[in-house]
């Protein structure tokens, strides 16, 4: 294994702790807004609770799902198994939905049968404080997800944002009610929230369904591949059939590379690995598998099986 590959691992296993922050948040931030909840009788911070759950629960997928992605490759599973970080943003999406409709059926009960609110000012407070617990959380894992593209932490991160823009909307509903004593908008409020609560459950599950179905890498790094490519076409060398994917943090690339037929097999090995070589250094973390053919053979010009 190559050191930048072993690197890569390295930084892949580590990305578990980040987990485990989310766990401990969610279970801190539970308990502050079942806490305000019961303060203040709002089913608007009670839908805000029930989404912690989520978070936490969605948490504890991610932690697993990030000490497997981080094992390296087996017999079973030849390329390793960072697919497994798809599979936990699924999960995480559906209970999202889940919760939203709880919330949304919670609402509607309270939206025919409305109830004065207590200790407002008291509850709201205590909202504000998991909302900066849940925001510098929220933070840190989306800056760790980009740094190693890592879908689970930046699903979890977002998740956890989401939660944050939640609270900021149910601070503001619970404290109109406050103010202006329509308890039936606290209700309405939350039903917002959950409607907002599926919106986001709707784009983790699409962007994890995406990763499973070996989605193309990027624009910009596949013109990064077609401009190392493109230096080393000229006096008998081209390409042919490159096709990309992504699974996880890791990138993938295949193709033909055609040089003359009366070259030997050690010259064209040379050059194979030189283009292998500048295709790692233009794309973090791909892993190329290049065809060496001869460019007179019509044969060389087929595609891959499909």
């Amino acid at each position: 294994m190559r050191e930048d590959e072993q690197v890569t691992e390295q930084q892949t296993r580590d990305l578990s702790k980040w987990a485990l922050l989310s766990i401990a948040a969610s279970i801190v931030v539970i308990a502050l807004k079942m806490f305000a909840w019961q303060l203040t009788g709002s089913v608007g911070l009670l839908s805000d609770a029930a989404e912690s759950v989520v978070n936490l629960v969605a948490a504890v997928v991610a932690f697993f799902a990030l000490r497997i992605a981080a094992k390296p490759a087996d017999d079973d599973h030849n390329f390793g198994h960072v697919k497994s970080e798809y599979f936990s943003a699924v999960i995480e999406g559906v209970m999202i939905v889940i919760a939203a409709i709880v919330i949304i059926v919670t609402a509607v009960d309270r939206l025919f049968n409305p109830r004065d609110l207590e200790q407002v000012g008291f509850g709201l407070a205590v909202s504000v404080l998991a909302s900066v617990i849940n925001g510098l959380v929220a933070w840190q894992l989306m800056r760790v997800g980009r740094k190693f593209r890592s879908l689970t932490l930046e699903a979890d991160g977002k998740h956890l944002m989401t939660d944050v823009w939640t609270t900021a909307g149910v601070i503001v509903g619970v404290g109109a009610v406050y103010l202006t004593g329509w308890s039936r908008l606290d209700p309405v409020i939350a039903i917002i929230v959950a409607v907002n609560i599926i919106f986001v459950g709707y784009k983790l599950m699409r962007a994890s369904t995406m990763g499973l179905m070996d989605t193309a890498i990027p624009d910009e790094q596949r013109a990064a591949v077609d401009a190392v490519l493109d230096r080393y076409r000229g006096d008998g060398v081209d390409f042919h059939d490159v096709r990309t994917r992504e699974a996880g943090h890791l990138r993938f690339v295949q193709l033909h590379m055609l040089v003359p037929g009366e070259w030997t097999v050690q010259r064209g090995h040379d050059l194979l690995e030189e283009v292998e070589t500048s295709l790692h250094q233009a794309v973090e973390d791909l892993r190329p598998t290049i065809h060496l053919e001869p460019i007179e053979d019509p044969r060389s010009y087929e595609s891959w099986r499909r």
